[in-house]
């Protein structure tokens, strides 16, 4: 290889694992490591991450990666020119400006004990669970950060000390890596980017900043929030005790607006997203668009300090491959997620059941944290398979609703409409034929399925002067090797099939306070 050679580095931080990814100048993925961490589950309802695992599991993906990279004779230690940040949205953690030591483990996005200071600010603010809709595009719901973070100011003595004393930081997992990646407590960058800033409920969307009377009305000081900077400009340099030290971070997206990037969804496309849960987000361009049809409204992507705004309308399923986790973990149906396929075609069809995955309650477009998961329909003739593909359909049944929403939202043409794909779920043929049945669209697959890490590449690389938009949005190129499902499923048949699927809905609501 020539020392010419140019690469550019994705952290891909999710839900239960992390990756570096290595990519070369025709963006082409060289070589990748993957870590998991532990879940923990101190109460039903309760998610957390410790955040120094994350942080270990980071710091062995880049050293893994870079050390395959090298030995297959690339020379990333001289042509790693950029590293992006990709990662799990609205986790939210508060550590010590003074040690860097968290001082409560991270509250994971369906974490939902903030439900009862939910209802407390429903009921004190005057607009409701919309009180900060016009600033933020988003409701009061458990999922976002603002909420954990007062829990975490009113519940964790360490909390409540390090704010006192202006020592406490917060920040997304974003934030958390940038800081330590960055020097830590020897100078670390305190810094988030827009599209993660957006999922707290505490930025403004018209001024891409922190909104002041959303603090006031919170009381959340504004001295422990990060800087906001756009998703693709030079943040700072690895400092000492990284593998790629002195390389330069210029890229950061949540996870999904990462994968945005990576699917190239211009102004008027939408992506779904399937990972542990579904997360589908359709492009608006530079406007803002308000719903009326139980989505968010948020950022898509800002590619430079002084460049456009994309927005976007998203809706966020909790459940998707969770389910299929459930199903092997919990009840033992299959022995690993990739057995789901095979267990599922064992059958023409569901046999008249119906599974809905409220584990924590419903996301978009229900907004339900009252909800629980049911599962109807079941006979003397209902057997594994059947239960497994009633798990497949449940996520193509999201998906569904929140696509309904967004063309009632957006008023837009769908003669010509599709939904493009992504994410480890996405290997499996039988769910996306089932997708494009029950959302009536044509379903694109990328041959690169894994496109969060590749947006956060592009991002970094564009900043870094490695690539050129010209080239992250050539679309013919993009679409090359793609797999596309058509609807198959005859119409009379997709609608007696939603209307049994919002049967079945209605049924999971009002379970919340269930007792043994």
């Amino acid at each position: 290889m020539s020392k010419d050679d140019v690469f550019v580095g994705a952290i891909d931080q999710g839900t239960s694992s992390s990756r570096f990814i290595i990519y070369d100048k025709s963006a082409r993925p060289i070589t990748s490591h993957q870590v998991e961490f532990t879940q923990f589950y101190p109460q039903a309802g309760w998610v957390e991450h410790d955040p120094m695992e994350i942080l270990e599991s980071v710091k062995v993906c880049v050293a893994k990666a870079v050390d395959k990279a090298t030995a297959d004779g690339f020379n990333v230690d001289k042509g790693l020119k950029a590293i992006g940040i990709t990662n799990q949205r609205e986790t939210t953690l508060v550590w010590s400006k003074s040690t860097g030591a968290p001082l409560h483990k991270a509250l994971v996005w369906m974490d939902v004990r903030t439900t009862s200071i939910c209802r407390r600010l429903e009921k004190e603010l005057s607009g409701g669970k919309g009180h900060f809709v016009d600033s933020c595009g988003l409701p009061i719901s458990t999922y976002f950060s603002a909420t954990k973070l007062l829990w975490l100011m009113e519940n964790v003595d360490a909390v409540k000390e390090g704010i006192k004393k202006k020592d406490a930081l917060f920040g997304t997992i974003d934030t958390w890596l940038i800081w330590n990646l960055t020097g830590g407590k020897d100078g670390g960058l305190h810094v988030t980017d827009v599209s993660n800033a957006s999922r707290t409920m505490l930025m403004n969307l018209k001024t891409l900043d922190w909104d002041p009377a959303t603090l006031k009305a919170l009381g959340i000081p504004a001295e422990i929030l990060p800087k906001i900077v756009s998703n693709a400009e030079v943040i700072g340099n690895v400092a000492t005790g990284w593998p790629i030290k002195g390389v330069q971070i210029s890229g950061c997206l949540g996870d999904q607006h990462a994968a945005m990037l990576g699917q190239v969804c211009l102004k008027g496309e939408a992506k779904s997203t399937y990972g542990t849960g579904a997360f589908i987000l359709l492009n608006t361009g530079d406007k803002i668009v308000k719903s009326n049809h139980g989505l968010l409204t948020t950022i898509a992507y800002k590619l430079g300090s002084k460049a456009q705004t994309n927005y976007a309308l998203e809706g966020s399923v909790a459940i998707a491959g969770a389910a299929v986790q459930w199903l092997r973990d919990n009840l033992g149906i299959i022995s690993s997620a990739s057995d789901i396929e095979a267990m599922a075609s064992q059958v023409e069809n569901t046999g008249g059941v119906y599974f809905v995955p409220a584990f924590n309650g419903l996301f978009a477009p229900w907004w339900r944290d009252d909800a629980r998961g049911v599962v109807i329909g079941i006979t003397r003739y209902t057997t594994k398979a059947h239960i497994a593909r009633a798990v497949l359909e449940s996520m193509c049944f999201q998906v569904k609703d929140v696509v309904d929403s967004m063309r009632k939202d957006s008023g837009s043409d769908t003669k010509d409409a599709v939904l493009r794909v992504d994410g480890g779920a996405t290997v499996n043929n039988l769910l996306m034929q089932t997708q494009a049945d029950l959302s009536a669209l044509p379903v694109i697959r990328p041959s690169d399925i894994e496109t969060t890490a590749r947006g956060a590449a592009f991002a970094a690389g564009l900043a870094a002067g490695v690539w050129k938009e010209e080239f992250i949005f050539d679309t013919a190129q993009q679409m090359k090797k793609a797999t596309k499902f058509n609807p198959k499923m005859p119409e009379e048949v997709r609608k007696k099939k939603v209307e049994c699927w919002n049967k079945a809905v209605n049924r999971s609501f009002d379970l919340a306070d269930l007792s043994i």
